[in-house]
């Protein structure tokens, strides 16, 4: 059975010594818990790594004019 992450879940990481002065650190600085600046960390490097939706990518040229087979053939010519 998948585990359900609706909830939340405990996770036991290893960081080396740089990085845990580092994060001990913001947490000073921020006044956030060290769990609460991992979170945020977490966020952040998920939203930065996203992949889009692959159905986004469907209809992009609508209305373009463009006949989109014409287009490759147009740039693969110059190569």
């Amino acid at each position: 059975m998948m585990p359900s992450y609706d909830d939340g879940m405990r996770t036991i990481i290893e960081l080396p010594a740089d990085q845990l002065r580092d994060l001990a650190e913001i947490c000073r600085r921020e006044k956030i818990s060290r769990a609460e600046a991992v979170r945020r960390a977490v966020a952040e490097y998920a939203t930065r790594h996203r992949t889009p939706d692959s159905p986004g990518a469907f209809g992009l040229w609508r209305g373009r004019g463009v006949d989109g087979l014409a287009y490759e053939r147009r740039l693969r010519r110059e190569w």
